[in-house]
């Protein structure tokens, strides 16, 4: 493999419920390349998002470290994180947490202008993002006039507005129909390809899976490499 773009070891994160102590990460070890497609299979509640909300700083393992470039990144406070979050990094949920009163282009220039960027800077790159994945005509419209994929597209194009070098995507065709969620796995192929960008995506969907470069099952709190073919 090349050298880490984001590099974890020794992850372990554990919940208490009802009494009980569950472990959901033991000890686990990560590494994702510069521009790696990765896919992350498991059964529901073994851990993906738990995974993806760790490796993002959303949330602190019990122990463990995760390198970004070779930095440490838990050891940041968590204003420090959350600029390294809104440059480095984008989300991509089952549900796309758009905001109802923006229009696309707004919702997409949001990170942009929370990190910063001149607000003509923004709304060219929102533009160009959503022309790239198939909505220029319809950046005015709010998410209540766009389809469930058409919602999903505007969450990839935010994610991708600071230019991040690693996409973390948590089911990101899990409320599409079969489809849509093909029209999404094109996308995904065609934007790592355009843009560069890592994609590590936590998914029960074994098509899309088998279109990543690497799959890994999360089991026991460890990922084991698999095969996996459409």
């Amino acid at each position: 493999m090349a050298e880490a773009l984001m590099q974890a070891r020794g992850l372990a994160k554990s919940f208490s419920r009802g009494g009980k102590e569950i472990h959901v990460l033991r000890g686990l070890d990560f590494d994702i390349a510069p521009g790696e497609m990765v896919a992350v299979l498991g059964k529901s509640g073994v851990g993906k998002s738990t995974l993806l909300h760790v490796l993002g700083t959303l949330d602190a393992p019990d122990s463990g470290t995760v390198h970004f470039e070779g930095e440490d990144l838990l050891g940041r406070p968590e204003r420090a994180l959350a600029a390294f979050r809104n440059r480095h990094l984008g989300f991509v949920f089952q549900f796309h947490h758009l905001l109802p009163e923006f229009s696309a282009l707004e919702n997409v220039m949001i990170p942009a202008i929370i990190g910063g960027l001149p607000r003509r800077e923004a709304l060219q790159r929102a533009g160009s993002l959503l022309e790239a994945v198939g909505l220029g005509p319809r950046v005015e419209h709010r998410p209540s006039e766009l389809s469930g994929g058409e919602q999903q597209r505007v969450a990839l194009a935010r994610a991708l507005v600071m230019q991040p070098r690693l996409i973390l995507a948590d089911e990101p065709t899990g409320n599409l129909d079969d489809a849509t969620s093909e029209e999404v796995h094109e996308l995904l192929a065609s934007l790592n390809r355009e843009f560069g960008a890592a994609f590590l995506v936590a998914t029960h969907n074994l098509k899309l899976a088998a279109r990543m470069g690497r799959v890994l099952r999360l089991e026991d709190g460890v990922v084991h490499p698999v095969e996996v073919t459409a």
